[in-house]
């Protein structure tokens, strides 16, 4: 199967909520936050349970824990790429408002894809 080419969400001023996100988290979360993603890239639509999961209405989520915390990075997929719409720690599910955010950036990347990717 092809590698599937991960792109970042970028609100219409610029800024990159995952990217904004996972510079304030630890180093050991940070490198996990990689790894997640070069998984994303290798495997794509494959990507299952314990490491990925689908939330609802197009949204997923990779998953990782470190030092009992739990960190969540949501996406969308769009043809052979995925979006990384910005990511959360949490304690129980993923809460609906999160979910929310991420259906909105979704339509909002669909309809401007030039606009809302990060070119960095």
């Amino acid at each position: 199967m092809p590698k599937i080419e991960v792109k970042f969400f970028a609100e219409e001023d610029g800024t990159v909520p995952f990217l904004e996100w996972m510079d304030n988290l630890p180093a050991k979360a940070q490198d996990k936050c990689i790894v997640r993603i070069e998984l994303l890239a290798a495997k794509g639509y494959e990507l299952r349970r314990p490491l990925a999961d689908y939330l609802r209405d197009g949204i997923y989520e990779l998953r990782f824990s470190l030092q009992r915390v739990q960190y969540r990075i949501l996406y969308f997929f769009g043809g052979k790429q995925a979006v990384i719409s910005h990511g959360l720690t949490k304690t129980s599910q993923v809460p609906p408002g999160d979910i929310d955010l991420a259906i909105k950036r979704k339509l909002s990347f669909s309809k401007d894809q030039a606009r809302h990717t990060f070119r960095g």
